[in-house]
This record gives structure tokens, C-alpha cells and sequence, in this order.
């Protein structure tokens, strides 16, 4: 295992700097993004309520475009996924990064071209690879070995499907254990060590209605540096040149996937994707060229950093509660609709909205409404000493894996979802109802 480090390139400590390039203050205490004041988003659908700025979005899309304009930039539909995220992602250009028949059907059935999505997924149902295979996915990627004897069966003698092969190359990169998935200790992909990897290759080859199209790897998320990516691509294109002298196989694509990192709170670092283009296209072209092979296509697999920074989450101060040092801000959401700082020590700045604060700032723990100890949406951060309830919280860099992990825990539903563009606010997904939750509750 590889570790690599390096300084990340920090952001810019501007209080703004985390929000959507929209994001105006025309007065103290008002925020708006889109051209819409927020307190009017909160007014208007309640709170909790994700708001999402469609050119934030379109804007994030065309910059992997223009910055990779040689690559295959697919959008990874985990990071959150609607029918008009569908749309947005394909009329800008991008193919998808798919985890299940769920997220698979959702986007053809909205209109987006199946080949130009990819399925993953590390323990893929029947009903996932059904689905893919019905509905003419453009790749699938093997995860494990058992997954090749299944998928030839179920592409028949007669058929075809185009396939990579997930590698695990020994790198640790990641902003946390849990989200670092480049190493061998833990459940993705296929290993260069143990030759897994290469033996899974053999064994594809053996099944001629299945076309091996190139190597895939996955390091992990919230990744800050270059480094990593680099010695990616030294372990995968060593492995492409082992396979070519064993088998004369030419693989024409290299997917490097995502985990690029976005800042949460303003001075925090974020992946400079400027410099992540042009080094991994010149290690890639070196590298090809000392191993003697042809510069495979580059694939890449932004979720977080198009959708994360697109999108704010809006709650209403429930209660505050001072309980000896420290002083808890009670809001009407928490980790039902965000599990993130629970799961992975995320770390937030909300901002009080909707009014100025007539006091100077003092720290505060603001918490979920949730029966956990853990339900803690922003720990330690600033707000004007005068919060109170009633008073409107945002928080910013909440576009992905915020609805996409929601839960459905104590039963508060799930909050909708409101585009914001050009001055106007409208409903992507709407709120979850006790009617839509007893509708599932079939038996007494």
C-alpha cells in the first residue's frame, strides 16, 4: 500500500467562498443564491428544504468538459440523482456513473442514452445486472470474480457487453478510512498484489460475448491532492503493459474515477483540477510512452464536486439550549437527511439568514432534532449570539450525499428538494409525507 501526501491547495477565506457563485448578500442578513432570497425558499416549502442552483451545476459540468476535453466525464449519480439531474448532466455533455437498477432506471427512463452510462457496484443484485443488460448499458464494471461467470450466463452465447475491471492499485487517499477505497483492506475492486486482478482479466477473456474495454480504480473521496491520482496511473498503466505481454490485449480506456475533493468551510483545501488535468495527462502520455503503449482514453468520475457546491440546506431553529461551556442550537432537520458529520467527522459553517444578527458571534453546537447523541450538524462553529428559535439556518456544499443517504429515521420524512435559476425557485422532488410513509406500512 502506497500512501502519498502533499499540501492541497487551500480556498480562499472569503465568507462566501463555499456557496454557489450566485450566492449575494443585497442587504445584511440576506442571503440569495440563484437570484432568489433564501428565507423565500424556507417561506415558501418549509423547512428542511435542499436547495440546488441549476447553473452551479451546468457550470461544474462544463469545467470537467473543458478541463478534460479529451476524456469521458461521467457524473456519479450516488452523489445525488433526480430526473432533472438527468436532464442537466446530459444536455451538458456528461455520461453517468450508475450503483444500482434503481439509479439506472430512473435516468433512462427520463431520457438519458443508456450507453453512456456505467454500472458499479461491489456486490451488483440480479436485478442490477437484468436491468443493465435489458435496457443496453454502456459498460459494466466486474468488481468481484464471481460476477464473470454470472453476467456471461446472462449475456448468453450470442450476445455482447463491453466490461472493465475495478483494480485496487495500493493507494490510501481519502479525507476519511471510510471513504478511502484505493487500498486492499477493505471491500472494492480486485487486487495488483495478490494478482487478482490479472487473473480476472484471463478469466473475462475466456467468455468472448464479453469485451474487456479497459481498467477501472477508485481511491476514494474528498481527495485534496494531485499526488495520489499520479500513482494511480504508474500502477494502472503498469498493470495494462503486464496484461498486454501476457494476453496482446490493448485496452483503449483508463478510468481513474473521482473522489475529488470540494471545501466544506471556507479556508478549507479543495482539489485544483486545473493542475489534476494537465499532471495526469502528462503522467499518462510518459508513462504509456515508457511501457510502450497506446494513450488509452481517460475516463473520470466527478460526483461531489459538480453537485456538492451546488447545493444548500435550510433549517429553522427549533431550540436553544445552553447546558454548562457549551451552547446547543436545536434545528428542525439533522441526521435523518444528513448523516455525513455522524459518519465521517464532516464539518459544516451554517449561516443565519432571513435577518442580521444584532449581536457579536459566539460558538455554538448546532444539533439535529434526531433521539442521537451523534445527531450533530455543525459542531463548534460561530453564529450571532442573539440565535433564537424561529431564526433560519444555511448550510452551504450540501448538494451531495446529503438526500441520496437520507434516512427515514424517527419518521420526519425526508425534505424536498427546490431548483433555484434566473430569479426563480421550483420543485425538483418534493417533501416526504406521513401519507407516503403509512402507504408502505402494508401490515397489522
Amino acid at each position: 500500500m502506497t500512501a502519498v501526501h502533499e499540501p492541497a491547495v487551500t480556498a480562499p477565506a472569503d465568507a462566501l467562498s463555499v456557496w454557489p457563485a450566485s450566492a449575494a448578500e443585497p442587504r445584511a442578513g440576506e442571503l440569495t443564491v440563484g437570484g432568489v432570497p433564501l428565507a423565500e425558499v424556507a417561506d415558501r416549502f418549509g423547512t428542511p428544504v435542499y436547495v440546488l442552483d441549476e447553473h452551479e451545476v451546468r457550470e461544474r459540468c462544463r469545467a470537467y468538459r473543458q478541463l478534460f476535453p479529451d476524456a469521458e466525464v461521467l457524473y456519479a449519480a450516488k452523489a445525488f440523482l433526480c430526473r432533472a439531474m438527468v436532464h442537466w448532466v446530459a444536455e451538458e455533455g456528461l455520461g453517468l456513473d450508475v450503483c444500482s437498477a434503481g439509479e439506472l432506471e430512473l435516468a433512462v427512463t427520463t431520457g438519458f442514452p443508456p450507453e453512456r452510462i456505467v454500472l458499479h457496484g461491489n456486490a451488483k443484485s440480479p436485478r442490477d445486472l437484468d436491468t443493465a443488460l435489458r435496457l443496453g448499458v454502456g459498460r459494466i464494471v466486474i468488481d468481484s470474480p464471481s460476477e464473470i461467470a454470472r453476467l456471461a450466463a446472462a449475456v448468453g452465447p450470442g450476445g455482447h457487453q463491453k466490461v472493465m475491471v475495478r483494480v485496487v492499485p495500493g493507494i490510501s487517499a481519502g479525507g476519511h478510512e471510510k471513504i478511502r477505497t484505493g487500498t486492499d483492506d477493505q471491500k472494492f475492486g480486485l487486487s495488483v498484489t495478490d494478482g487478482h486482478a490479472q487473473h480476472a482479466m484471463a478469466r473475462i477473456l475466456a467468455h468472448p460475448q464479453l469485451e474487456p474495454t479497459g481498467l477501472h480504480c477508485h481511491l476514494g473521496s474528498q481527495i485534496t491532492g494531485v499526488r495520489p491520482y499520479l500513482a494511480a496511473v504508474r500502477r494502472m498503466t503498469g498493470l495494462m503493459a503486464r496484461l498486454h505481454a501476457q494476453h496482446g490485449l490493448v485496452l483503449p480506456e483508463l478510468d481513474l474515477g473521482g473522489g475529488h475533493g470540494i471545501a466544506h468551510r471556507p479556508g478549507e483545501p479543495a482539489l485544483d483540477l486545473t493542475l489534476l488535468a494537465r499532471r495526469v495527462r502528462a503522467e499518462l502520455v510518459e508513462a504509456c510512452a515508457a511501457a510502450g503503449l497506446t494513450v488509452p482514453r481517460l475516463v473520470i468520475e466527478p460526483g461531489r464536486a459538480i453537485a456538492g457546491p451546488a447545493g444548500i440546506a435550510l433549517y429553522r431553529v427549533l431550540a436553544v439550549k445552553r447546558s454548562g461551556p457549551h451552547t446547543y442550537v436545536a434545528v428542525d432537520g439533522g441526521m435523518s437527511d444528513n448523516p455525513r458529520p455522524a459518519l465521517y467527522g464532516v464539518r459544516y459553517a451554517p449561516r443565519l439568514v432571513g435577518r442580521p444578527g444584532t449581536a457579536v458571534p459566539a460558538p455554538v453546537t448546532v444539533v439535529g432534532r434526531h433521539c442521537e447523541a451523534g445527531d450533530v450538524v455543525a459542531a463548534d462553529v460561530e453564529l450571532p449570539a442573539d440565535v433564537r428559535p424561529g431564526d433560519l439556518l444555511a448550510v452551504p456544499a450540501a448538494g451531495a450525499y446529503h438526500l441520496s443517504m437520507a434516512s427515514g429515521y424517527n419518521l420526519v420524512g425526508r425534505p424536498p428538494v427546490v431548483a433555484v435559476a434566473d430569479g426563480h425557485a421550483r420543485l425538483l422532488v418534493r417533501r416526504e409525507s406521513l401519507d407516503d410513509i403509512r402507504s408502505r406500512d402494508v401490515g397489522l
